[in-house]
């Protein structure tokens, strides 16, 4: 995961129909072939910034709404549902919704922004902007192959598939024309940090269920090893809670088939709002296979019950199908589009 991320959500504009979307994701290939490998795109403003890429990659999303405009609800990949509204909830449709996804991931601001203001003006005649947002990680090289943090100061992302685990299974769909591609879920969660920063150390792990120091499962052991949810302390209490967000995340704790995802948090600072808060929070971005069988059951126990809803608020969300690539000469979306 590159250090800074991007994500547009479009509306389509009237009248926009199949044919047109088919147009509009011609140009965007076009345009983000040019600009991952350094070269200018089609009518580049400044091909002078398309020249350091910087590890940019461009992923491309459909939304609920758009098999409709395009009158092929038939093509909606199994399972892929409109984000519901959870009772931990308090969204804002600034934030909430969308036709289509852009996503843009590099590891420098300036490529970022110069392929986000192509690929915004290439869509003008078809779509218009509902909502952008902007998150970050550290960089690479501020700590190799460590697991990232979040604004909370806690690990974010230890058990997420790795290849020699089922990631292939977990991510990939091969449901007809999303063969090779995946769902996506963009969770905008905003943190009170001043809140959050009066908790005990010790309260704040065991809200978590993990060591603020290294990420480590309170039941003992490295980063990476796989939590005892049944071990107790000498009082009898569980040393993972029953609330603890990482049992309530996890697959181990509730069973086969209660779901597994591939998360991607970048964390989004926005300054202060207008009574003087923190505007921050995380860009919670989760891919799956399938939509409904695997982020859903996670995210109905979560919003069941997690400690760590007492500090954070969700007030974003949007849910889009991800197409597969292509190989040169085709364009992505032609299986559904084409």
């Amino acid at each position: 995961a590159q250090a800074r991320a991007v994500f547009v959500g479009f509306e389509l504009r009237q009248g926009i129909d199949a044919a047109a979307v088919g147009r509009l994701m011609r140009l965007w290939t076009q345009d983000a072939a040019a600009l991952t490998a350094g070269r200018a795109a089609t009518a580049d403003p400044a091909p002078a910034l398309a020249e350091r890429p910087a590890g940019l990659t461009v992923t491309f999303g459909f939304g609920p709404g758009l098999f409709t405009a395009i009158g092929r609800p038939e093509a909606v990949p199994a399972g892929f549902v409109p984000a519901p509204e959870f009772p931990i909830d308090r969204l804002d449709a600034r934030w909430t919704g969308g036709d289509l996804l852009v996503q843009v991931c590099a590891d420098d601001s300036l490529a970022v922004a110069h392929a986000v203001r192509v690929l915004v003006v290439g869509a003008r005649p078809f779509a218009s902007v509902r909502w952008q947002q902007s998150g970050f990680l550290p960089h690479a090289g501020v700590a190799p192959g460590a697991t990232p943090r979040n604004l909370m100061g806690q690990v974010d992302g230890t058990a997420n598939p790795a290849p020699e685990n089922g990631l292939d299974k977990v991510v990939w769909s091969a449901d007809g024309w999303l063969a090779g591609g995946t769902t996506m879920i963009l969770r905008r969660i905003r943190m009170d940090l001043d809140t959050w920063d009066r908790v005990a150390p010790e309260s704040q792990e065991r809200a978590i269920g993990r060591r603020l120091s290294d990420g480590a499962p309170l039941s003992g052991g490295i980063e990476r090893d796989t939590p005892d949810y049944a071990v107790r302390d000498h009082h009898g209490k569980l040393v993972i809670p029953a609330d603890a967000h990482v049992r309530r995340a996890s697959e181990q704790a509730n069973g086969p088939g209660s779901g597994r995802i591939l998360r991607r948090g970048y964390s989004y600072d926005d300054g202060v709002d207008a009574t003087g808060q923190a505007d921050c929070g995380l860009l919670f971005a989760a891919y799956q296979a399938r939509f409904d069988t695997q982020f859903l059951p996670i995210q109905r126990r979560l919003a069941e019950l997690d400690a760590l809803n007492a500090w954070t608020t969700p007030i974003g969300s949007a849910v889009f199908a991800i197409p597969p690539g292509c190989q040169e000469g085709g364009w992505i979306g032609q299986g559904l589009l084409g």
